[in-house]
């Protein structure tokens, strides 16, 4: 565990002092069109996953990267750590994030936030504000935009009971197009609230489209299943290369067994 906490030590010193060196390099962004930001941003989340290998020995695997459609798009993506806010922006070439208001006003990232046109919104602003977003957020879509939205809302520890917000139901049948599930086990190797990172395998699984159409209730019902279900899976077999990596066995079995 000595060996990791250093790793983990190296890796985060690395992770910021870089983060530093893309935002000096994506200043030239502000002069282009938009495209040119979300370009850089990709190239930015492809080399923490670079550096995470070498230094964290955190291998990184992405399965059913063929399920991605082009144009507008819903992405509903489990929620366990800072990770896949960024890994995923590689896969579409116009991501829009729901964002809190505030990140906007921080120096350069919030700059930034606002040249990629993402949306920004007052969580305890009341519905006014809400019904804005989802208008917002269903507008940019249909524009052309893949919208990456995490529906439980926050980040929730590994094997969490899942809590799945129905505000999400209500962005997808404003936008009126597919949408498409991601169940991941990032928080094994990336977890909340702690600077560790761990080695392994870490996998990303892009699931089967759910089509547009879908009522607000069967909605909800079959994203959080479909997750849900493909992440017990992905996380019960990292459980069990970390227990082979460690010499011990998982910390805790996967929901439902």
């Amino acid at each position: 565990m000595a060996l990791i906490f250093l790793r983990s030590l190296v890796f985060n010193v690395l992770f910021y002092f870089f983060l530093v060196l893309w935002i000096l390099f994506a200043i030239p962004t502000f002069l282009m069109p938009r495209k040119a930001i979300l370009t850089v941003a990709g190239w930015w989340a492809k080399s923490n996953l670079l550096l995470m290998r070498l230094i964290c020995g955190t291998k990184v695997e992405f399965r059913g990267v063929e399920k991605i459609p082009q144009g507008p798009l819903i992405v509903a993506s489990k929620h366990q750590s800072m990770w896949e806010t960024f890994a995923l922006l590689q896969f579409f070439d116009q991501p829009l994030y729901i964002l809190k208001r505030e990140l906007k006003f921080i120096p350069f990232f919030g700059w930034y936030i606002t040249k990629a046109a993402m949306i920004d919104v007052e969580r305890d602003a009341g519905g006014k504000a809400l019904r804005d977003m989802v208008r917002r957020a269903g507008k940019a879509v249909r524009d052309g935009r893949q919208l990456i939205i995490f529906p439980e809302g926050t980040r929730r520890p590994v094997e969490a009971p899942p809590h799945y917000k129905h505000g999400v139901a209500q962005v997808y049948k404003d936008c009126g197009v597919a949408c498409l599930p991601v169940a991941h086990n990032s928080g094994l190797f990336w977890p909340r609230r702690t600077f560790m990172r761990y080695p392994g395998t870490l996998v990303v699984e892009f699931l089967d489209l759910l089509p547009p159409g879908l009522s607000r209730d069967e909605f909800i019902d079959r994203v959080r299943d479909t997750i849900e279900s493909a992440t017990d899976r992905i996380v019960r077999d990292a459980r069990e290369e970390q227990a082979e990596l460690f010499g011990r066995v998982p910390v805790a079995p996967a929901r439902g067994e």
